[in-house]
């Protein structure tokens, strides 16, 4: 998850889903009923974890089915993630529901998967920003690494001005593509992710009990961004798809004044149930976990 600026018509919706995939990021079933209301019930608190493990770039796959070197604890903390599902998000912008976003991970057979994000705007919302945002990212699990491979995104219009191509090349060490109109030809930094591999990348780190690294670099377009994280504790929360615990991780960009924070739910496989994005401590927007499907 990292925060982008792309998809100008309204930027609080378009950044929210970039930033979440959006996580938060195809079809499931509509859901049904109000707007969920999310509320913590227990403070935060300190989460205890083991020191960090250094995240090195992942070697590149000779074949379609690259060789595991995880440990068998490791590898049921990847399966515990690694699991296809389909979850809907409300978008709330200043007090009103905006739209929904989709999120969706299916396999492609061995290590390999899709992440993508639909994220449609609704009411009035939908007058700014007439089509589906939509962002895909192919991804391949080595060694209990997240490489990314393929990112694509859509504004849902026929001008292609903000639509977004880039290729990883991790045998070269290059990311290559188009991203607005702009050529991308750059070097590919150690374990560096996309907008949306880059929560699967959090979600595995939960799922291993192992501390986040303090920081890790996205590829945003044609520059590729360092992001701080930080583990800042847990909550229990109701939602729409009940009660559960959750761990709160926030991020912010290098220099920006913008953070999100997001809460993972261990008990639903990581998934994200809540994320707020705020600037200088004021929230810009929220999403709410609205059904959940694995």
């Amino acid at each position: 998850m990292s925060e982008s600026r792309a998809f100008k018509p309204l930027p609080q919706l378009a950044a929210l889903a970039l930033l979440l995939g959006t996580p938060l990021t195809a079809d499931a079933a509509q859901p049904g009923g109000a707007a969920p209301q999310s509320s913590a019930t227990q403070t935060t608190a300190p989460v205890a974890a083991p020191s960090a493990v250094a995240a090195a770039a992942p070697a590149a796959p000779a074949s379609n089915t690259p060789a595991s070197t995880t440990s068998a604890g490791e590898q049921s903390a990847i399966a515990s993630v690694l699991r296809p599902f389909t979850a809907v998000l409300a978008v709330e912008w200043k007090g009103i529901t905006a739209g929904n976003s989709t999120l969706e991970l299916t396999r492609n057979g061995n290590d390999y998967w899709t992440y993508s994000s639909r994220s449609e705007a609704r009411g009035l919302a939908r007058l700014f920003v007439p089509g589906d945002i939509t962002q895909t990212s192919q991804f391949a699990v080595i060694g209990g690494e997240v490489q990314p491979l393929k990112f694509r995104g859509d504004d849902g219009t026929s001008d292609d001005s903000r639509d977004i191509s880039i290729d990883f090349d991790w045998p070269h060490n290059r990311v290559s593509g188009v991203a607005e109109r702009r050529k991308v030809q750059m070097d590919l930094r150690p374990a560096a992710q996309d907008d949306l591999s880059a929560q699967i990348y959090t979600m595995l780190f939960l799922a291993r009990g192992v501390k986040l690294p303090p920081s890790f670099f996205v590829v945003d377009k044609d520059e590729i961004k360092e992001y701080r994280y930080r583990q800042e504790g847990t909550a229990r929360l109701r939602t729409a798809v009940g009660d559960v615990d959750t761990i709160v991780v926030s991020s912010q960009r290098n220099g920006s004044s913008r953070a999100l924070r997001t809460w993972f739910a261990p008990s639903l496989g990581y998934v994200p149930v809540k994320a707020e994005r705020t600037r200088e401590g004021k929230v810009e927007f929220s999403m709410a976990i609205r059904s959940l499907k694995r």
